[in-house]
């Protein structure tokens, strides 16, 4: 029996979760899931720009498990770009550091710490706001995880 994977650490909900060829129906396309810490894996080795060391460090892992995770990201990514598929971004065992609330009415993305609280949109005052990690199922529990850890000492990326 394998041992259980732990949570590993994400900055924040990425904004955009599906992505398909342009001209081409979604429903007759495969589809390849990329976990959120193999999305947050490739975005700090490759967008952000950091080390395997650095970004082990970030995530909270050791980097053997980042390696393995940079690599089937990749891995995923190129079989979505070159084959052609849907890529939807879900899952895995993560905690979030940071949210993003995007108001539903004006568009405006507000990114904030977990112990902060928004009701309304700043920019419109509208109620009609998404709060992207609850979308992954993610909020309380990351808050108090990012409490038990001293706040949210996270560089900002």
């Amino acid at each position: 029996m394998s041992r259980p994977q732990n949570n590993r650490t994400v900055h924040e909900p990425p904004i955009f979760t599906d992505f398909k060829p342009t001209g081409v129906r979604g429903v007759s396309l495969d589809q390849v899931l990329l976990n959120l810490d193999e999305f947050e894996a490739f975005r700090l080795a490759d967008h952000v720009g950091l080390s395997h060391e650095e970004a082990s460090e970030e995530m909270e892992i050791s980097r053997p498990t980042f390696t393995r995770l940079i690599e089937k990201a990749r891995k995923k990514i190129a079989d979505f770009i070159i084959n052609g598929k849907v890529l939807n971004i879900d899952g895995g065992n993560i905690h979030f550091r940071n949210n993003i609330i995007r108001c539903q009415s004006c568009g405006q993305m507000f990114r904030m710490k977990f112990d902060e609280i928004i009701t309304e949109c700043p920019a419109c005052h509208s109620k009609n706001i998404l709060n992207l990690a609850g979308g992954f199922g993610h909020g309380k529990c990351c808050n108090n995880r990012n409490q038990k850890k001293g706040g949210n000492y996270a560089k900002r990326r």
